[in-house]
């Protein structure tokens, strides 16, 4: 009978021993690697072979604890329902294919380790005996298929999945802790021109340059991603300070707005930035996400370029846009869109030197509607070439009424100056009028220069051959090169209404940079226009620094043709400055209810007007000079001021802290004070009708119970107390 077992030529041996000379051969060739603790957890054999491939010698392990030798994957703990390394160890149970790093080794190698616990004759546990084989390799590839899981692969930044997750945890963070997060969207503005005219690949690149920029400004202070295209997202955790974000979102567009060269090419861009903050515009990530969308949909329909706070009314300003949308598509054939004009005086005598052309639109149910309300959406749409078109013809058409050789000065926006048509329309604007060609003028913004530099020059030189002017509207306020006023024959140069504004104050660099624009203009042989002039002591300034002509409502409001015609058929062709001696910041005039916090009590009231250091409060007896108030804007935000004005139903009031741009022309305080320190103090709802409504400083441990306490809390929040 044949024995049992495995033979050898020399005959039979034991089978055991026959496995471990075939253990011994797998080890030598390193197909195998194995090892063995004790009972106290240190390794008492690892096969040499397979450490002496990573550079290490098997004496250097035998006799460490195993903890000296195998390190944990760094996720491994993080992971639900797994366990860690030591946890195995010390729980004497089998270990299945657990990954991990060898310590000792000098490059990082991974191992998946197995073992059975071993038992001695009295049933105590004696350490382990298990395999071991490299996959470092196969880590790698699952780290890299992890990492293009997670992160953009064109820029490196972290993908829309993975901003996704990380706002979730970070907004559960907010609600958690009772802490804040802001949410940047930034889309870039001209970058389908750009891709479209150059190509993906060049798009590629610009986008990568991009984001190098994007982080260089945020640093370490949030996380940035490329969430799709040209859209990128910012998660700020603890910032609700509006004017520390306003003032990030300014250098950000700042930044992007900058000129790339690319392969040889010159590439110039913009971006628009909405934001929102947890947990005052929302404590889910939907609500954050949804808040800076339509906050980012206001800045681009502002104008571009802009950075703009989520607030309440913007729904409903959304809402409205889009009515405006659906009424100016009917607002030409219904004859509701007129022009009116604003004189161009010289600086020399006051002499009107000609007339701006200014759009309105005669709203059936809104009334007057502004230029800057409905042009943006124009834009947007389309329907500024068809509006562009008409207010050319019909402004050539009542200029040509004007006696003697008034300039009819209109400002054309970019896709109606690079529209293939408009020299054309220009051209039968001018005949069918009867203007001559040397009294228009027109207005073009740097902006014209970002997209193709040959057509717009193309453009330029065919109105020059013509014998029309240009002027160069807001200059300054984009980009600016010196190079396009070397190659475009300009006749004039306005300086933005931006730089007069505030210009005799200490604390801006205004009077510097109007007469700089003079001096450049002088050099040139261009005349220069001073938008904006309202107050005598800007009028003073900008005649002094030599503007050549003025524009502003010290001279004149725009008006209908008509009431031009009837003071030009008059012979007033002389405009006297009439308006405030000084200026002093913007007040926004309005009619809005607030709340008026006294004592512990909320008063309902009417805010007037609003600048950055105060406000027009009516609808509150009682009041004296020196007395200390809050005023609740809404929303969160509290401005405690004094009343430095006082009368029998009205006061004005004084800010301690100035209020801050809320990116449009609207402003918020930098602070605000978050639903839960509300709900703290029982504070109710401020749109209210007016009368009075006590605090209630039981509702929550410590509650405000008057204005100081009030601002303690705002104080406490954003770290300063």
């Amino acid at each position: 009978m044949a024995a049992s077992g495995f033979f050898s030529k020399r005959g039979a041996r034991p089978a055991e021993n026959e496995r471990s000379s075939l253990l011994d051969e797998l080890e030598s060739l390193g197909l195998g690697c194995f090892w063995a603790s004790d009972a106290d957890g240190t390794l008492t054999y690892v096969s040499p072979a397979a450490v002496a491939n990573h550079g290490i010698e098997a004496s250097e392990l035998v006799g460490k604890p195993l903890s000296q030798v195998f390190a944990d994957e760094p996720h491994v703990a993080s992971e639900p329902g797994a366990r860690p390394l030591t946890f195995v160890l010390g729980s004497h149970t089998a270990i299945r294919d657990l990954t991990v790093r060898l310590k000792p080794a000098p490059s990082e190698t991974w191992w998946s380790i197995s073992a059975q616990p071993q038992i001695d004759r009295k049933g105590a546990f004696a350490g382990y005996r298990g395999t071991a084989r490299d996959v470092t390799a196969i880590r790698h590839s699952s780290a890299d298929r992890d990492h293009m899981a997670r992160y953009d692969a064109l820029t490196g930044l972290s993908n829309r999945a993975r901003m996704a997750q990380r706002l979730q945890a970070t907004i559960t963070a907010v609600k958690a802790a009772k802490r804040s997060c802001a949410l940047m969207l930034l889309d870039l503005d001209r970058f389908k021109q750009v891709n479209d005219t150059l190509g993906h690949p060049y798009g590629d690149k610009l986008l990568k340059q991009v984001a190098q920029r994007l982080q260089k400004i945020v640093g370490d202070k949030g996380e940035i991603g490329r969430i799709g295209g040209d859209e990128f997202q910012i998660i700020l955790p603890d910032m609700d300070d509006r004017g520390e974000l306003g003032a990030l979102a300014s250098r950000l567009i700042q930044m992007v707005s900058q000129p790339y060269s690319i392969e040889g090419s010159r590439a110039i861009i913009g971006t628009s930035v909405g934001i929102a903050i947890a947990p005052y515009d929302g404590v889910e990530a939907e609500e954050l996400v949804g808040g800076a969308d339509l906050a980012l949909y206001a800045a681009k329909g502002n104008g571009r370029g802009q950075y703009r706070f989520y607030s309440q009314e913007l729904r409903e300003e959304a809402r409205w846009r889009r009515e405006i949308e659906e009424d100016l598509r009917d607002a030409v054939s219904k004859q509701q869109l007129r022009m009116a004009y604003q004189p161009l005086v010289r600086s020399s005598d006051y002499h009107v030197a000609g007339f701006e052309a200014l759009m309105r639109w005669d709203h059936p149910v809104r009334g007057e509607v502004g230029p800057g309300t409905f042009i943006p959406v124009a834009e947007e749409t389309g329907l500024i070439l068809e509006i562009g078109a008409f207010a050319l013809r019909e402004a050539c058409r009542q200029a040509a009424e004007w006696p003697g050789d008034l300039k009819l000065a209109i400002n054309v926006s970019v896709p109606q100056f690079v529209n293939a048509e408009f020299v054309e329309q220009v051209a039968q604007a001018l005949s069918d009028s009867g203007l001559p060609a040397e009294r228009l003028e027109i207005e073009i913004t740097e902006s014209v220069f970002l997209g193709d530099h040959e057509t717009v020059i193309d453009r330029i030189g065919a109105l020059t051959r013509m014998g029309v002017r240009l002027a160069l509207d807001d200059f300054g306020t984009g980009y600016s090169s010196f190079g396009y006023l070397r190659t475009a024959p300009f006749n004039k140069i306005k300086i933005d209404q931006s730089f007069v504004r505030g210009a005799t104050e200490n604390d801006n660099n205004n009077a510097a940079i109007v007469s700089a624009i003079v001096s450049l203009a002088d050099a040139l042989k261009m005349e220069t226009v001073a938008e904006g002039v309202e107050t005598l002591d800007e009028l003073e300034l900008v005649v002094a620094q030599g503007a050549t002509l003025l524009q502003g409502y010290i001279f004149a409001r725009p008006e209908a043709h008509e009431a031009i015609m009837e003071r030009l058929d008059h012979g007033e062709l002389t405009y006297e400055p009439v308006g405030p001696a000084k200026y002093r910041a913007d007040r926004q005039s309005m009619f809005r209810r607030v709340g008026i916090i006294h004592g512990d009590h909320l008063y309902g009231a009417m805010l007037r007007n609003l600048s950055k250091s105060g406000a027009r409060v009516e609808g509150i007896a009682g009041t004296r000079e020196g007395m200390q108030i809050v005023l609740d804007l809404g929303e969160g935000q509290l401005a405690v001021g004094t009343v430095r004005r006082a009368g029998e139903t009205e006061f004005g009031m004084e800010f301690e802290t100035a209020l801050v741009s809320d990116g449009a022309d609207g402003l918020c305080t930098r602070h605000r004070i978050s639903p839960y320190a509300l709900a703290n103090a029982g504070m109710p709802l401020t749109a209210l009708p007016q009368g009075v409504y006590p605090l209630n400083p039981a509702a929550g441990s410590g509650g405000p119970t008057g204005p100081r306490e009030l601002m303690e809390v705002v104080a406490r929040q954003r770290g300063a107390a």
